[in-house]
């Protein structure tokens, strides 16, 4: 068994939304079992190592987003075309979690002085379930911890922040012939999207961060939905926005713009998720990442690394068969040199 063999095992598994969480984490389990790994904690995620020292960990989450109708194979079956690999995960991360596995079945630990530890994940592309139980469980990660996600083979030292809100909206529902009767809970819903706008334009956007690619803050409006026909005033609106944070004065400030806006507008605001951009300064790269990983959890010297090109979420996902095989190699050589 190669590392395609695993990732074409992998790519099986209808991990969307976790489907098969307990099925993946048996096959994961199994394989790493007869290298000489103990099971540490086996649940919805799975942490494994061996040796009883360790400084160096590796991490990987093993759910997927959904497969839309425009795929042109069958995405729980790794095709492989002119050096590509094709399948729903490949990327992100199923991928980073096959050469995970190949690395350590490639190391010959008894030469080592330390072993490593592995963590498996869930529900990382939704609600960052996995890695907020592992934190509750695990109370001593190892110094270095390695994460998977697709960087093109390139080591990756940092990624910004996120803020997510759910912002809603009470109105009055009415006639529209007689308008002045209700209360329109989409143009308060308006009138709060535009002063947000204007606030991140002026007070955010400009500030920057060389350290990343897009070296500001993002704003981003992703989903509106409200009122019931269009001859009826809206007496229910809502919006969710998000942040992509370069640093925590820009969270600080969107925070406090938020609840004077929600004071003025009388919204109910939800905060779905608050994570700080992190960035590694002791590391000899300086590259970082747009999106969010489960390193942004960890206060460690992380590190993101992983296959690519970077498809992640996209229509027939893919990764090149020699990015592959370069990432076990960058993973083994990591192995040796950090646990001989």
């Amino acid at each position: 068994m190669n590392v395609k063999d695993i990732l074409r095992n992998l790519v099986r598994f209808n991990t969307v939304k976790d489907r098969e969480n307990a099925e993946i984490m048996n096959y994961i389990e199994q394989i790493l079992k007869a290298k000489g790994f103990r099971t540490d904690y086996k649940g919805k995620y799975l942490i494994m190592s061996i040796k009883d020292q360790y400084n160096l960990g590796f991490l990987g989450h093993t759910d997927t987003v959904e497969a839309s109708d425009n795929w042109k194979t069958n995405p729980f079956e790794m095709q492989e075309n002119n050096g590509n690999l094709y399948g729903l995960g490949v990327c992100d991360m199923k991928g980073g979690i096959a050469a995970m596995m190949e690395a350590v079945l490639q190391v010959d630990f008894g030469k080592l002085r330390k072993g490593i530890k592995l963590y498996f994940t869930y529900d990382e592309e939704i609600g960052f379930s996995g890695i907020k139980d592992v934190i509750k469980q695990e109370k001593d990660f190892p110094d270095t911890m390695i994460f998977g996600e697709p960087t093109n083979n390139e080591s990756m030292v940092g990624s910004k922040g996120l803020m997510e809100y759910e912002i809603s909206f009470k109105g009055m529902k009415a006639h529209s012939s007689t308008p002045d009767k209700g209360k329109s809970a989409i143009r308060d819903a308006i009138g709060f999207m535009n002063e947000l706008q204007e606030f991140y334009e002026v007070d955010i956007k400009k500030e920057q961060n060389p350290n990343f690619e897009i070296p500001y803050t993002t704003m981003n409006i992703g989903k509106i939905q409200g009122g019931s026909a269009i001859n009826s005033v809206p007496d229910f609106c809502e919006f969710l926005v998000d942040f992509r944070t370069i640093d925590t004065k820009s969270e600080e400030k969107i925070v406090q713009e938020i609840e004077v806006l929600k004071e003025k507008y009388r919204a109910d605001v939800q905060n779905l998720n608050r994570l700080s951009a992190f960035f590694n300064p002791s590391a000899i790269s300086k590259k970082t990442c747009n999106f969010i990983t489960e390193a942004s959890f960890l206060k460690k010297n992380c590190l993101i690394l992983g296959a690519g090109p970077v498809t992640a979420h996209e229509d027939n996902e893919y990764i090149q068969e020699k990015s592959l095989y370069r990432l076990v190699q960058q993973y083994r050589e990591l192995i040796e040199k950090m646990c001989g």
